[in-house]
């Protein structure tokens, strides 16, 4: 049986090889895909002994072939044509740099996601496309976009870490559709890139996906319906995911280097502690969320700091939080709608919850808002 997880293990590891060995990251690129083709046609009846040397062989001829066909690259076919043995293959691991180039500042944030989970997490542009709901020709053309950017990226270039694991929350943030599940994809890469790197950013990424996805199941019903946080079913959470989310973060935090991943983790996992909702410490919720306004300044951070206010010191204060922000945030009257209930005033909110349905990012949202609204109207009478 074929070993799809091994394969896109393998994917980073054999595009670094062919880069260092001269060819540009683009060409790179596509001799891999054609490669990983090629071992899903072959290996089902023939597996490798050596299935990194054997992709490796394959790359590098598929890139070859069309080196010696292009006319512009000619000049090169007498270093090209030296062709080196096969096995073994090379022990150097190039991941980390694949993350940096992916993760390129001169790319935008679509093309890093895209490039990412092309070059590094071995997807085909069909199974991305499918993940983001676009035509396989839409994604075709971003990834080529993606490509021809860093091509003139010298590989060994210090990359920024930051913009690594901005990329790989973008990833998870995407959730799932089609074949392939993206939160489960950006885990994978996030332990990969973890096993690579020794640094607590990393590290607090990992812990928050792990937390965040810990709930996934509760988050919905089996109609698709919205499952507030305080509404979930918290015996469906994976407590294997949650206690190795926690082990992850604290470890993190005894780095003394506070991140913003690291603290959203830390809210993560005061929400996974608590066996019901009655029970979470607000508190201390909000005063990882002074924390986290200091590391990044983002409304959208003041925003959550409201709800938590709200439920800490009464609804009231977390009003007068509110009031501090620009009503144009996202899900600003969502948040305003949920304060004002929680303070009694149910004609306002039932307002709000329907005027935040129309400005709803997606459709299960948008329906949980309208649900609201309808539920406090039927209470109104």
């Amino acid at each position: 049986m074929l070993d799809e997880a091994l394969l896109r293990s393998l994917t980073p590891q054999v595009l670094g090889i062919l880069v260092r060995r001269g060819a540009d990251f683009a060409a790179a690129e596509d001799a891999v895909q054609e490669a990983l083709v090629e071992a899903w046609r072959v290996w089902r009846d023939d597996p490798p002994r050596d299935p990194k040397g054997w992709l490796v062989t394959v790359a590098w001829r598929k890139f070859l072939d069309v080196a010696r066909a292009d006319a512009a690259r000619r000049r090169r076919e007498d270093v090209l044509d030296d062709e080196p043995a096969p096995e073994p293959a090379a022990a150097v691991d190039d991941t980390l740099q694949l993350y940096f180039l992916c993760a390129h500042p001169s790319l935008t944030a679509s093309s890093a996601v895209a490039l990412t989970l092309r070059a590094v997490g071995g997807l085909t542009t069909r199974q991305i496309a499918q993940a983001y709901l676009v035509p396989e020709s839409t994604m075709a053309q971003r990834i080529s976009r993606a490509k021809r950017t860093v091509s003139e990226v010298r590989f060994d270039q210090p990359g920024d870490v930051a913009t690594v694991v901005r990329v790989l929350y973008l990833v998870f943030n995407e959730g799932y559709s089609g074949d392939v599940d993206l939160a489960a994809e950006a885990i994978r890469l996030t332990r990969q890139l973890a096993g690579v790197i020794d640094h607590p950013e990393v590290a607090g990424l990992l812990a928050l996906m792990l937390l965040h996805h810990a709930r996934r199941a509760a988050r919905t019903t089996s109609d698709g319906r919205l499952v507030p946080l305080a509404e979930q079913d918290r015996g469906r959470w994976d407590t294997r995911l949650i206690a190795e989310g926690v082990e992850v973060l604290q470890a993190a935090l005894a780095r003394d280097r506070l991140g913003e991943f690291q603290a959203q983790a830390a809210i993560a996992a005061l929400h996974a502690d608590a066996p019901v909702a009655e029970e979470t410490d607000w508190v201390q919720i909000v005063e990882w969320y002074d924390e986290l306004v200091q590391l990044t300044g983002s409304p959208v951070v003041r925003l959550n700091r409201a709800v938590a206010v709200g439920a800490a010191d009464g609804p009231r204060a977390g009003l007068a939080a509110l009031a501090e922000l620009e009503d144009s945030l996202p899900r600003h009257t969502a948040v305003a709608a949920y304060l004002h209930e929680r303070d009694g005033d149910l004609s306002t909110a039932a307002r709000l919850y329907a005027e935040a349905a129309l400005h709803a990012p997606n459709l299960p949202e948008r329906e949980h808002l309208m649900r609201q609204a309808a539920r406090l109207n039927t209470e109104l009478g």
